[in-house]
């Protein structure tokens, strides 16, 4: 029998509705009827919030049991990739996909990450990462927002490219699919804990010539975002320089890890 194939779907915010859980959960179980060998988990990651996040998860645990929903409530608030990160090491998953609770990505496109992730193979040491992109809607963006918003935007994007990561468009879209060898090896050596995390997970994938696929994802911009513009590009901005420098000066190095269990 075919050893059984199992996804972990960490959920990471402060904005958690009962309909990202639903499409969640019924497209996991669409799926197990698809594939008798395929199990799955969703560990969902509060990072020390104020809200009913973990209220409204654990009424998920409770009903469809903890094998299958798992609650990790942080007393003290992280950062969104230092909350991750938990979820990542806390995964049982074969294929580990992050997403933000907000349900700004329509869930069912996992599909079109796993598409993307098997389009990469063969895997060198069983790692890929598929990224969700928001790049084919930059345009559409870019009419609704100020002047100032849109010249951040693209000055952000030059100093991601300039300092740390090429070949991404979007590398800021928190919808991503990772081997589990992959996340092991991008997330052991992860040191950014804030907005910016996503931007050194790449930065180490291409580092180790791990293969990543962009794919196009439907995305929906959700009210209640914590990012203030000027200060949260000006924090990611400096952190962008802070990974380069840190890298380039030998403060951090990068190894190889072993073998995931």
């Amino acid at each position: 029998m075919p050893e059984a194939r199992r996804n972990l779907y960490p959920a990471y915010g402060t904005r958690l509705p009962n309909s990202f859980l639903l499409s969640c959960l019924h497209t996991m179980k669409k799926n197990g009827k698809q594939d008798p060998a395929f199990t799955y988990e969703v560990i969902v990651v509060d990072d020390g919030s104020k809200d009913q996040t973990s209220k409204v998860a654990f009424k998920y645990c409770q009903k469809h049991g903890s094998d299958k929903v798992r609650v990790i409530t942080l007393v003290k608030n992280r950062g969104k990739g230092g909350a991750i990160r938990m979820g990542i090491f806390s995964s049982r998953g074969e294929k580990i996909l992050m997403a933000d609770a907000d349900g700004a990505t329509k869930f069912p496109d996992v599909e079109k990450l796993e598409k993307g992730l098997n389009d990469l193979q063969p895997w060198p040491d069983q790692m890929a990462i598929a990224c969700g992109s928001r790049a084919h809607l930059e345009k559409e963006s870019i009419a609704q927002r100020s002047y100032f918003r849109t010249l951040l935007m693209y000055g952000f994007h030059f100093l991601v490219w300039f300092l740390c990561v090429r070949g991404i468009r979007d590398t800021q879209c928190g919808f991503k699919l990772l081997t589990r060898e992959a996340a092991s090896q991008t997330f052991s050596s992860l040191h950014i804990e804030r907005w910016a995390f996503d931007v050194e997970l790449l930065y180490i994938a291409q580092f180790f010539k791990i293969p990543i696929a962009e794919i196009a994802v439907n995305w929906t911009e959700i009210e209640g975002s914590k990012l203030v513009p000027f200060w949260s590009w000006l924090q990611m901005g400096k952190d962008l320089l802070f990974i380069r420098l840190r890298y380039l000066t030998g403060a951090w190095r990068l190894e190889q890890t072993r073998k995931v269990n």
